[in-house]
């Protein structure tokens, strides 16, 4: 199973690119969850401090994350599950005036 993800602003500049492609065994269940846990391992301390709080070692409330466009807090939040040829896009708080 693949799924590309999409990265944003700081998360580019940890990956050095702007997609990254990840493979997953057929029978494993793929989330949001488990996205964030192989890039953590992929990225280490660089995405670690960005995705995750210090202290509880919860995901940091200001990122959103889309499959496919759809965002995963109407469905399952971090639980949401991926399927083969999905798009996760890793989206920051945007800002502007």
């Amino acid at each position: 199973m693949q799924v590309s993800v999409r990265l944003f602003t700081v998360l580019r500049e940890v990956a050095g690119k702007k997609e990254e492609t990840l493979q997953f065994d057929e029978k494993e269940k793929v989330t949001v969850a488990a996205v964030l846990k192989t890039l953590s391992d992929i990225y280490g301390k660089p995405f670690n401090d960005y995705v995750y709080d210090a202290q509880t070692g919860a995901v940091k409330g200001f990122l959103h994350f889309f499959i496919n466009g759809k965002n995963t807090m109407g469905i399952s939040g971090l639980e949401t599950e991926l399927n083969d040829g999905d798009v996760l896009a890793i989206v920051p708080p945007v800002g502007g005036g």
